[in-house]
């Protein structure tokens, strides 16, 4: 007798333990709430005003994350834009990501983390068949800390994209974030000096290559001193690779001064855009 009664006490014991694992714990007994997504269903894919796609879940970041919280209707917008891509060879496509005020530190050989946020969409398409080199990026600043609508996708004439921002390894972008304003003194910030790391290694594995560096401006000045100023920049450049960095492939410069803008010259932003420096990597038997 005394033994079933303690039996009956274990027993009560082990169903308490278990509902209290699995029930208070756990939250698996009853009925669930199920989990509510907010997102706005505003995302669309457009082609100046012709709209492609639309009514879709806009994408997910976590503060100071690069990789999205991915849900099914993300996928398959992905999966829809890349069939689109597919259906235009003669087009490419825009990724423009914005990133919180908070989000301010360099991601990788990226200058900010919403240029690093639409390279990983790029590769997810880049995973469903889409040549790199068809997608370009940009970035914006969110007014606010709720990213509630991070990316915009939007498809271009390749003849329109060739003077975009692909940043790509070897056809990558930085702006004036190295150069102080109207100077030519190359102070190159953690994010350059990560890339620089990656092209020497990369150069050094292909001998053939060589590299362009071009300098550009905004449109404040005049034009000659703006070419001037990018050619400086540019010197300046090749100077630090060679001698900081030990790149010892040839570096040839150039300069577009002010007429290759890439954004608008009325605002703060889009002027920082302008003045920037690209690295360029090819053969040595192609033209840069």
């Amino acid at each position: 007798m005394r033994a079933f009664l303690v039996l009956l006490v274990f027993v009560a014991y082990a169903l308490g333990a278990r509902w209290y694992f699995f029930c208070e714990l756990r939250g698996q007994c009853g009925e669930q709430e199920e989990e509510v997504d907010n997102r706005l269903k505003t995302l669309s894919l457009h082609e100046k005003d012709t709209v492609l796609l639309e009514g879709y879940d806009q994408f997910d970041f976590d503060s100071a994350r690069v990789r999205p919280n991915l849900n099914p209707n993300n996928r398959l917008f992905l999966d829809s834009v890349a069939a689109i891509l597919a259906g235009m060879p003669k087009k490419s496509l825009e990724i423009t990501s914005l990133y919180r005020p908070s989000e301010t530190a360099p991601v990788g050989y990226f200058e900010n983390i919403g240029l690093a946020r639409a390279d990983y969409i790029r590769k997810e398409l880049v995973r469903r068949g889409i040549d790199e080199d068809r997608i370009d990026l940009d970035y914006g600043f969110s007014d606010t800390e709720e990213l509630v609508e991070p990316l915009d996708f939007e498809i271009f004439p390749t003849v329109e994209s060739t003077g975009r921002l692909s940043y790509t390894l070897t056809n990558m972008t930085f702006s004036d974030a190295n150069f102080e304003f109207d100077s030519d003194v190359f102070k190159p910030g953690q994010a350059l000096l990560s890339y620089l790391d990656t092209v020497k290694v990369y150069l050094e594995m292909n001998p053939d290559n060589k590299m362009l560096i071009t300098g550009h401006t905004d449109r404040i000045g005049r034009e000659n001193y703006n070419y001037t100023l990018g050619i400086r920049r540019a010197e300046n450049a090749r100077t630090f690779l060679k001698e900081k960095i030990g790149i010892t492939a040839p570096i040839e410069v150039n300069s577009r001064g002010e007429k290759e803008p890439i954004a608008s010259n009325n605002t703060a932003s889009g002027r920082q855009k302008n003045r920037r420096v690209n690295f360029k990597i090819s053969s040595q038997d192609t033209d840069s």
